[in-house]
């Protein structure tokens, strides 16, 4: 059999692997519902309002924590004793402005138990719980008290009112180092994908894409990067030049890796208008940011 025949069965197998292993990781994730975006017009009344903090998804499910692609997270001893049987929807958290911070603690091989001690397990849904979210919150609320623990608390929640109010608090919370806001309707059950039942207010909308070439810098940037072209998950490029530090113009994003932009709308031909770089997706089993 000649080399160039070797090489493509190799490469197709290499293919075949990855394929598997994806395969496997999407069958043990856990079915979390996630977030579609807030638009102003909805009956604010039903929903419950909560800060959308800036940590990494996690799910309890009753025996061990795990990332929202399924993957394993690792916990000093003694972190999660005493958490409920019942499955949890929640996150990670350390504080506004922490991620980065939290996601270098997780990614550790061996977890230490004094980094841990300023992580918090942030409840906010009970996905196993029949009925409304009106009635799975006091079952969470009862869950939490009763264990009374050092690092399980459960994500404020508040009744909506309308939407100058949601504004001021959006602008509150922001101006204080936080996110955006997580809209929940009272009524909903729980269901395990992207609905309108959780809605995610932020000043502005993000999203992800592939890093597909890195173009040089010219004056002040000579020698480093000037912007990333990116490939969005529909297939659209586009540069990326704004956003980014220094120290990440010398060592830029690999390509391969997936960033996250901000942007506010569309221009007339599809692209994102205004897009500036917000963050690199972080390498690691699975420690993603709240995906919500």
């Amino acid at each position: 059999m000649s080399r160039p025949i070797l090489y493509f069965i190799g490469a197709l197998l290499i293919v075949a692997a990855l394929i598997m292993a994806a395969a496997a990781r999407a069958a043990k994730a856990p079915a979390l519902m996630q977030a579609n975006i807030y638009q102003e017009g909805i009956d604010l009344t039903g929903y419950w309002v909560s800060e959308k903090l800036d940590g990494v998804r996690a799910f309890w499910d009753g025996q061990q924590l795990l990332s929202r692609n399924g993957n394993v997270i690792d916990t000093p001893p003694g972190f999660t004793e005493g958490f409920p049987t019942q499955p949890l929807d929640g996150e990670l958290w350390m504080g506004r402005g922490t991620f980065s911070q939290l996601v270098g603690i997780l990614n550790r091989r061996t977890p230490s138990a004094e980094p841990w001690r300023h992580i918090y397990f942030m409840a906010f849904d009970l996905p196993s719980s029949p009925g409304p979210f009106d009635q799975r919150l006091p079952r969470l609320r009862k869950l939490i008290d009763d264990a009374a623990l050092p690092h399980l608390h459960m994500v404020d929640q508040r009744r909506g009112r309308d939407h100058a109010t949601l504004m001021r608090d959006l602008e509150r919370v922001v101006a204080a180092g936080g996110e955006g806001l997580m809209l929940h309707r009272g009524g909903a059950p729980y269901r395990g994908e992207r609905n309108d039942d959780l809605l995610k207010v932020k000043p502005y909308l993000d999203a992800e894409a592939e890093v597909v070439a890195v173009i040089p810098g010219e004056g002040k940037y000579t020698g480093m990067m000037g912007a990333l072209l990116v490939k969005t998950p529909g297939g659209r490029h586009f540069r990326l030049g704004t956003g980014f530090s220094d120290a990440l113009r010398a060592r830029p994003p690999a390509i391969g890796s997936v960033v996250t932009y901000k942007y506010h709308g569309h221009t007339r031909h599809g692209l994102p208008r205004f897009a500036s770089f917000l963050r690199l997706r972080e390498e690691g089993p699975g420690f993603t940011r709240s995906s919500r």
